[in-house]
């Protein structure tokens, strides 16, 4: 699948005012875009409960991955285009029939022995994993808070507004963008026109050549 964009929508967005906005602009998509979902409040449900019931870190990492599934199916019942899918035949079927596939990680994601057997993966390697599969991916991370103008993909990790091993799962050719509250207004403008809303973030080892 050529020029697919990878939109992250994270499960704290559900608490956000902008919630129902972005998956309005979404929907205005003309191009290939797929949806990761986060765990969000699902995802804090099953760290809320660990103590309390005892089961471990390895079944708590696996919940996980069933918690993005049940925000997935959240946002398929807010939409009027969305789909969910666990493979590429259903997400190809999606895009032939004019609809947005919300991808469900879960299956893929537990076949996978680095995404599985590392508890400090969350939904955002998860999504620069799927789109690392796809050469031409870009990885669209929206985001509950804006960043300055000279962020790069490693301030997010620094920041920790992604997890600490994000950037062991991007691959080199994806290329990240970041969107924020501030560009609410014009991402369903940008979907519609084919385009990806926010900015592109730029990696420390890309500014360091391009000062030489």
């Amino acid at each position: 699948m050529d020029n697919l964009v990878v939109v992250k929508l994270g499960g704290s967005s559900a608490s956000s005012p902008d919630f129902a906005r972005w998956i309005e602009a979404v929907e205005k998509a003309t191009g290939h875009v797929v949806l990761i979902p986060g765990g969000g409040p699902f995802a804090n449900t099953v760290r809320r409960y660990q103590h309390r019931i005892g089961y471990d870190e390895a079944s708590a990492h696996i919940m996980n991955f069933l918690a993005m599934e049940q925000f997935g199916y959240a946002l398929k019942s807010l939409g009027t285009r969305m789909v969910t899918a666990t493979n590429e035949t259903a997400m190809r079927q999606a895009f032939a029939d004019g609809q947005i596939p919300i991808w469900l990680p879960a299956a893929a994601s537990l076949e996978e022995p680095a995404l599985r057997n590392n508890p400090e993966v969350t939904s955002d390697s998860v999504a620069a994993w799927f789109a690392g599969r796809y050469p031409s991916a870009c990885l669209l991370l929206v985001k509950q808070l804006d960043v300055p103008d000279n962020a790069t993909v490693e301030t997010l990790v620094h920041a920790e507004m992604v997890d600490p091993v994000f950037l062991d799962f991007l691959q080199p050719a994806t290329r990240v963008f970041l969107a924020g509250p501030g560009d609410i207004a014009l991402a369903g403008k940008r979907f519609a026109e084919g385009g990806i809303p926010g900015r592109e973030l730029r990696r420390a080892g890309q500014l360091l050549h391009a000062a030489e």
